[in-house]
């Protein structure tokens, strides 16, 4: 298939946002009816489709196989999380659990690229066979889950229900509005057009009536099942939760709008085949896998700030570079830094934010948790090659034809660079001054001891949510979160009350 950016552009969106639409439904199935279950049916269903899209004759069928692609790993990413924070406790094993987690994105991005690329150019069903190949190493997984993964712990929960009609208002009011985005810049009339306004205000008002459904206040009724999310979630670590969530949207937003307008740069402007830009591509690779050993191995010393707004700033810069680029320069000069500057963002906040988000997640909403830090970045992966797809369209219109195309590209990864420095300003602001996320054990030290002090000052988010004491807030308004001394309940009522 022969596409223009704005048909590859749903392409490349359908998965990341049916799935991230999904998460928290699917986040909820695995806390109540199971992580390995819903594990093993998301990834066989994940390798079905992933197949089926290699057969597709035209883009319209291939953007909707993709759609319910997408529901496969809106099953497997979140009981996966939950799987690794049920079987890690606090430790630094959690931290190399979570930082191997991590890993498989670049490892798994850069690997399916460079198949892809030799497949697509050297295979006689070119990019079908990417698709083939894909869906049996899915297959693979799920052979694996069944055999490796151990047996589904019962939930303690009474309330057992899901709440389908809010997992409804929150994925129909989500599509509709990133539908909105992509759709308003090239719709007849452009904003104007009357099924854009109208599709708009439609899913504002859907998100609207979730919020107000997805009340824990709600008397026991037969209507009013338990929410997919506790509101209170974002609030906890003093909005902290929130924070990061953001930063994970707002960094996805730049990463995947550099990698999809990078990929076509390569591709469209330079003209290099499928092979060279894959090739150059590859630091990406090492740069992530380093990125996730760091955090495996060091996210017990270094304090989260470094690892998150680091992280956020190599990927601005990134962007930054392809929005300056010449092309006649080097490939070292901006491509090579860029393309090993990049993927640190993805890596170290994913890495990071997930040990942040399991750790003041209840054992019961392991999988919730997870599938909310990755709604946000599924979001990112939609809205952020949404909007820099209209910026690009919009720069397009005033480039003469024939004309030098380049501003286009300038534009899109310019407006991936705003996105960046948003996420590395809201890493700087909110964690400054937090600690470190993984886990340190204490050092043997007598009473009163000045090392004593230094390790509570590092270890104030320290704070296991597996254990009898419970995370409480220290009311001076520094931030601070404490281990509460009493022995209580951990029941998530009791947590409840306590405002964790």
């Amino acid at each position: 298939m022969n596409l223009e950016p704005a048909q590859l552009q749903w392409i490349m969106s359908a998965y990341p946002l049916s799935s991230g639409c999904l998460f928290l439904v699917c986040g909820r199935l695995a806390d109540v009816y199971g992580r390995k279950r819903t594990f093993s049916i998301g990834s066989l269903f994940l390798a079905i489709f992933t197949l089926a899209c290699g057969f597709s004759k035209d883009v319209i069928t291939l953007d909707i196989l993709r759609g319910i692609q997408g529901i496969g790993a809106a099953a497997t990413i979140p009981a996966s999380l939950g799987i690794l924070a049920h079987a890690f406790p606090p430790s630094r094993a959690r931290s190399l659990a979570f930082a191997t987690f991590s890993a498989g994105a670049p490892v798994g991005a850069v690997f399916g690229t460079a198949l892809g690329g030799v497949l697509t150019e050297f295979t006689h069903k070119t990019w079908r066979s990417s698709f083939y190949l894909l869906s049996a190493f899915t297959f693979l997984c799920f052979v694996g889950g069944l055999i490796s993964i151990d047996n589904d712990v019962p939930s303690e929960e009474v309330d057992k229900r899901v709440d389908w009609l809010g997992a409804f208002l929150v994925t129909a009011g989500l599509v509709l509005i990133v539908f909105v985005l992509s759709q308003g810049e090239i719709a007849p009339q452009g904003w104007a057009t009357p099924y854009i306004i109208a599709l708009l205000i439609l899913g504002v008002i859907l998100m609207g009536l979730f919020k107000i459904h997805n009340n824990p206040d709600s008397p026991f009724s037969l209507f009013t099942p338990p929410p997919l999310m506790k509101l209170s979630l974002w609030t906890r670590a003093n909005g902290r939760i929130a924070a990061m969530m953001m930063i994970a949207f707002t960094n996805w937003c730049a990463f995947l709008s550099w990698t999809f307008w990078v990929q076509l740069y390569f591709q469209n402007y330079m003209h290099y085949t499928a092979m060279q830009t894959v090739v150059r591509l590859l630091p990406m690779f090492v740069s992530g896998v380093l990125c996730n050993a760091v955090v495996g191995l060091m996210a017990a010393h270094i304090p989260i700030v470094w690892i998150v707004a680091v992280g956020a700033a190599a990927t601005t810069i990134a962007c930054l570079l392809f929005a300056i680029i010449v092309p006649a320069t080097t490939y070292w000069a901006y491509a090579f830094v860029a393309s090993v500057a990049s993927v640190m963002g993805a890596d170290l906040v994913f890495s990071a934010g997930t040990l942040f988000i399991a750790k003041f997640a209840l054992p019961h909403e392991q999988s919730v948790a997870g599938a909310l830090f990755n709604t946000m970045t599924q979001l990112g992966t939609a809205v952020g090659v949404t909007v820099t797809t209209v910026v690009f369209n919009r720069v397009g219109t005033k480039v003469a034809p024939g004309g030098d195309m380049l501003r286009m590209y300038r534009a899109a990864q310019w407006t991936a660079f705003a996105f960046g420095i948003i996420a590395t300003t809201l890493g700087i602001v909110f964690f400054r001054g937090v600690g470190v996320v993984g886990h340190r054990a204490p050092k043997p030290t007598s009473v009163g001891d000045p090392e004593d002090e230094e390790e509570e000052k590092d270890e104030k988010f320290k704070v296991p949510p597996f254990d009898d004491s419970v995370m409480v807030r220290d009311g001076d308004g520094d931030g601070d979160v404490t281990r509460s001394t009493t022995q209580v309940s951990s029941s998530p009522e009791h947590m409840d009350k306590l405002g964790v």
